[in-house]
């Protein structure tokens, strides 16, 4: 590896400073740190908040008359389209007739906590052993239907609010074809707003709490102050500020409300750090570390409140019951698990799904010669990966970047087969690069009314029905095979939502690099698919090229190597503090970088490692709009030119370009497409966009990356997060490095973080039986 480009203005660095005290990181709190007794990825929590500090008071200083216009919000849609489809994933969990089967016989607490569960689910009085107090009746699934398909008029709302623009992540999307949900109005807004006033609460917060609690959210919260942890951002500490305020004496620790909400809270922090279920005495832990005194209380009186659900999972779901004459200790040995309903259904949903696909025939589509003979025409792994999706329902492809040209070589090859065959991929940016491969003509007969040109989507769009084949008279998709592009990023609802609308017959190839950051979202569902090896695998032989690749290789296995770099594909830039960090990162994207290897800046990407301290995204982004388009930000912090990062909804990063703001909003183009932002939502979904987070630059990739590694960062650096950082340069990398030893040491010794998920056990239980 060779040093910084013909380096300019700087003379080299002399004997190392004392690194300064670092600033804390905008974590919020490290969601899911004390379940889990460890810190949480600060990728995970910043795209699960984004934060305003860079925009200002909305997209422009007028009244906005277009905040009255009747126009469905991409972000409004998605979450409707969801809550549709939760909604309809309960029913059918609810039309089962008994709780879930844990086929191990038990003892003790174990046994008392699954009688609790069943009588919970049976509507009767749990155990006393464990519930003190009796549990009313659990709320019934509402009623739902199968996503139907998308009118004409929400494809037109939803396409011109932002279609394509990105694919969804945390947040889950919709299926489309729902109506505009209705907020809450200015009246509850503002009885809401002299409630959080009484308790000494920000006033700012209330059309969040509004939207939270419903329409009577004013009544809800007098009755129950902690109900305010509902709102993102709240702290147990601040909600008992506002619940003392409010009750006065009658505040106490031990208030059931309180254990309650905590509890709810945990599991919610739990899920932002990625897990879908928490283990009960990881959870009951958390709660004494938040001062609730009864821990088994508060699980139960959540629990008996519908607000989570509780189940014991074999640890091995493979091995035999016992049989009915052994001794009473010999029992299974399994764990217990507390989570909330949304995930636990999405992820029974999910293993319900892909169940469904390994296990039915693949639709009779061209003959088996037809099938042969494509996969012989293909080179190397793309004959193998051909070959199995020919015959089975779900497949699983594994690579680096240049191995996506296997699924690419796949979709040709089953369209010219007469096959309905799509690929949908994570980022905007996947899309442009998948859409090279194949070579797509915009004319070439595929354009469909959903806005796409060609047989790639993303996700977002293919769920939202913005994009892609639509879907058929039954709220399938209407389609033969899809191939889903950068598979890590599926969190469990998202990924449920996909399999859910596949039609029967269908295929599904899961492509992806198992060595990247996960989802933004909780669950690890490509990995724990990898990992239960219920469906074939085909792990592609197409090395990355170049000194590039060689690097990223090696990191993957826990290598940092140093490569020859004759072109200066790859440069270390030596920093001693996060001042000078900002300095070089400055100097490189507007003079060293252009010049040296020939990259303008406006295709060279930094990425650092959170959004806070003296280098991250913040700071660096304010250097970089100084430099490269300095301006008043008039527009509610950004200027015409300005490079942004849209999150139309939580863990979403989609790239842009600032173009200008009226009276409807802050207009962007994103992916070469117009996306208009509402200016009451700029704060909260657009940053600056010349640094970004390596979770924001997921399934993207740039002719030259910038990676920022500041000394403050060093606790933040993980192998997946170095692997994905650096893996997003295509021709040239530079490495702005503060962080001494601890990058080597993240990449030899700190593999990705664990995460807590039900899937591998819902999928391996109907193999064992």
């Amino acid at each position: 590896m060779s040093t910084e480009p013909e380096p300019t203005e700087e003379t080299e660095p002399g004997t190392r400073e004392a690194a300064p005290e670092p600033e804390p990181e905008d974590t919020d709190g490290e969601p899911g740190a004390e379940a889990e007794g460890r810190t949480t990825e600060a990728e995970a929590e910043a795209e699960a908040e984004p934060n305003g500090s860079d925009a200002g008071e909305g997209a422009s200083g007028e009244s906005g008359e277009g905040a009255d216009k009747a126009q469905l919000s991409e972000a409004e849609a998605e979450l409707a389209a969801q809550r549709v489809e939760r909604e309809r994933i309960a029913r059918r969990k609810a039309e089962k007739k008994g709780p879930v089967e844990s086929g191990a016989k038990l003892s003790g607490k174990a046994a008392d906590l699954l009688a609790a569960v069943r009588a919970v689910e049976s509507g009767a009085k749990p155990v006393a052993a464990v519930f003190g107090e009796p549990e009313p009746p659990r709320r019934p699934a509402p009623e739902a239907a199968r996503p139907r398909p998308v009118s004409a008029e929400a494809e037109r709302v939803g396409a011109g609010a932002g279609a394509g623009a990105g694919a969804n992540s945390g947040g889950g999307t919709g299926a489309g074809g729902v109506g505009s949900p209705v907020g809450p109005g200015p009246e509850v807004v503002e009885a809401v707003r002299r409630v959080l006033a009484e308790g000494g609460a920000p006033e700012g917060l209330a059309p969040q709490v509004a939207e939270a609690l419903g329409e009577a959210a004013d009544d809800a919260l007098r009755a129950d102050p902690w109900q305010l942890l509902r709102v993102a951002g709240v702290r147990p500490e601040q909600a008992d500020g506002f619940a003392r305020a409010l009750l006065g004496a009658q505040c106490a620790p031990d208030d059931e409300r309180r254990g309650r909400a905590v509890t709810v809270w945990l599991l919610e922090q739990a899920a932002l750090a990625g897990h879908t279920a928490l283990e009960m005495p990881a959870l009951t832990a958390a709660l004494a570390q938040r001062g609730v005194p009864d821990t088994e209380a508060a699980v139960q009186s959540t629990i008996a409140e519908a607000e989570a659900l509780v189940f014991q999972d074999a640890l091995d779901p493979t091995a035999p019951e016992p049989a009915e004459d052994q001794e009473e200790g010999a029992e299974r040995p399994v764990r217990i698990l507390v989570g909330l309903e949304r995930y636990a259904l999405a992820e029974e949903s999910l293993a319900d799904g892909l169940a469904r696909l390994i296990n039915s025939v693949p639709k009779a589509d061209g003959s088996a010669e037809d099938w042969e003979r494509a996969a012989a025409s293909a080179k190397g792994s793309a004959a193998e990966l051909i070959r199995a999706t020919a015959a089975h329902g779900l497949v699983l492809h594994t690579g680096g970047e240049a191995s996506v040209a296997e699924p690419a070589a796949l979709l040709e090859a089953v369209r010219s087969l007469g096959l309905r065959a799509w690929a949908a991929t994570h980022s905007p940016l996947g899309l442009a690069r998948f859409e090279t491969l194949l070579g797509s003509d915009p004319d070439d007969g595929t354009a469909t009314a959903h806005g796409a040109a060609g047989p790639v989507v993303t996700v977002a769009g293919l769920l939202s029905g913005a994009e892609g084949p639509g879907r058929d008279g039954d709220g399938a998709f209407d389609l033969d095979v899809l191939v889903v592009l950068d598979a890590p990023q599926l969190d469990v609802e998202t990924a449920a939502l996909l399999v859910e609308s596949l039609p029967d017959g269908a295929r599904l190839v899961l492509a992806g690099d198992p060595a990247v950051l996960w989802s933004a979202g909780p669950g690890r569902v490509f990995a724990d698919l990898l990992a239960a090896r219920i469906c074939p695998q085909v792990a592609s032989r197409t090395p990355d090229p170049g000194p590039l690749g060689e690097l990223v290789s090696g990191i993957g296995i826990g290598e940092l190597n140093k490569v020859e770099a004759p072109g200066k594909e790859v440069v270390i830039v030596p920093v001693r503090d996060a001042g000078e960090a900002v300095h070089r990162t400055v100097q490189l994207v507007a003079d060293s970088v252009p010049r040296a290897i020939g990259v303008p800046a406006e295709e060279t990407q930094v990425i650092t490692p959170g959004h806070g301290g003296a280098a991250g995204t913040r700071v660096l982004n304010a250097a970089l709009k100084e430099r490269l388009n300095p301006g008043p930000g008039r527009f509610g912090g950004f200027d015409p030119g300005d490079r942004v990062a849209y999150s139309p909804t939580p863990g979403r990063t989609v790239p842009g370009q600032v173009v200008k703001a009226d009276a409807d909003g802050l207009h962007l183009t994103c992916a070469g497409r117009p996306v208009v932002v509402p200016k009451e939502r700029v704060e909260q979904c657009v940053r600056h966009g010349w640094a970004l987070t390596a979770h924001q630059a997921v399934g993207g990739r740039w002719p030259a990356v910038v990676v920022v590694l500041p000394g403050d960062a060093a606790q933040a650096l993980t192998r997946p997060w170095v692997y994905t950082a650096f893996g997003r340069a295509a021709r040239h990398l530079s490495v702005v490095q503060g962080a001494d030893q601890a990058l080597p040491r993240a990449v030899a010794e700190i593999p990705a973080k664990p995460r807590t998920t039900r899937l591998p056990t819902l999928l391996a239980t109907p193999a064992a039986g």
